[in-house]
């Protein structure tokens, strides 16, 4: 027998210099790429003051995700207000892009009630804390979707060490038969905790397990926003079209620990690092801006102090709101509680003195 070896090509459009790779065509107008960087800007300040926070005991355990917002950011941008995401824990810059406030992030991370129910007119579901269930949850809502007709796209997210889960290989399984418009979105940031991805899986590429499942297999430089919002819109665009899934493979690095109980400097190394934050997807994006002169020290400024403001309104706002009670947490659960939940309601409630 012969012995056959895929390989998948990774779709660039910005170097490492934030220079256009082989004339290729950019399909983001000016404002565009503008608003990408201060979205993102936005999301690797809040991660940074996230990560003080839980190092002063403010806030609970918490993953870091600086290094991927340009694949966050550009994938969430490329959506509508009718489509649907399915985040992981490490994906808050995609419900930032998507509607999710700092103020409810912040509920999230200092474990309040009000951080796991989204807020209103938004379409995120709660954040998954289960390696690759959230797959699962895509391909249903998707479904669901197209079978009563509306015109809307779901996206989950998730990490390289979700597609050595089973729920992965189901979820575009299920997904491919019945040609859902959903968009699997992985994020391979090179490590599941400590894990390598070249321990973790015998194949070149993750893009290429969507051979097995008949569906598009796309892997993209996830630190190049353009790139990962063109190959994203080409993707929507063949979801609504009822084609079916497609899977991407956004090749990025996270710069942090896996949490805030983890130390990377046990299992990788400076040298690694350093070749990985030169090609951070920010100053990437910087430089092309800069050389466009679309981006001036001034208005980097601006973007910097306007955002630090909003991060330290919402702390303000959040250290001064109580805490949700017990009888809140079921209460979000369903829209319209079942007998069993609205009875475990009814004695919490009872147990704080609260008649209702």
């Amino acid at each position: 027998m012969n012995e056959t070896t895929y390989k998948v090509e990774q779709y660039s459009v910005l170097n490492s210099d934030g220079e256009i790779i082989n004339g290729r065509s950019i399909q983001v107008n000016d404002r565009e790429l503008l608003e990408m960087y201060r979205l993102m800007k936005r999301a690797r300040l809040l991660d940074e003051k996230l990560l003080r926070l839980q190092r002063q005991g403010r806030i609970c355990t918490y993953p870091p995700f600086s290094g991927q917002e340009a694949a966050q950011i550009g994938s969430g941008m490329a959506l509508n207000e009718k489509d649907w995401i399915c985040p992981s824990y490490r994906d808050l810059a995609a419900c930032l892009v998507r509607g999710m406030s700092i103020e409810s992030i912040l509920m999230y991370v200092k474990g309040y009630a009000s951080g796991w129910k989204m807020p209103e007119n938004t379409r995120i579901l709660p954040i998954q804390v289960i390696i690759a269930a959230q797959l699962l949850h895509a391909a249903g809502i998707a479904h669901a979707a197209k079978i009563k007709g509306e015109d809307s796209v779901t996206v989950s997210y998730f990490g390289d060490g979700a597609t050595s889960q089973g729920d992965f290989h189901e979820a575009l399984n299920f997904a491919s038969v019945f040609k859902s418009p959903v968009i699997f979105f992985c994020q391979n940031n090179q490590y599941a905790i400590s894990i390598p991805v070249y321990q973790q899986m015998a194949s070149a590429t993750i893009a290429q397990k969507a051979i097995a499942y008949d569906i598009p297999g796309i892997q993209v430089d996830g630190n190049d926003v353009i790139a990962v919002y063109q190959v994203m819109k080409e993707a929507i665009k063949r979801a609504r079209e009822g084609r079916g899934p497609t899977l991407i493979e956004a090749v990025t690095y996270r710069q942090g620990p896996h949490t805030t109980s983890d130390e990377p400097k046990k299992y990788r190394t400076e040298e690694e690092t350093k070749k990985w934050l030169a090609k951070d997807p920010l100053l990437r994006l910087q430089k092309y801006l800069k050389k466009k002169l679309l981006l001036s020290d001034e208005l980097e400024n601006q973007i910097l102090q306007q955002t630090k403001k909003e991060i330290e309104n919402a702390i303000h706002i959040v250290d001064n709101t109580v805490p949700d009670s017990l009888d809140t947490v079921l209460g979000n659960a369903y829209k319209n509680p079942h007998l069993l939940l609205q009875e475990q309601i009814e004695y919490c409630s009872k147990k704080r003195g609260i008649t209702k």
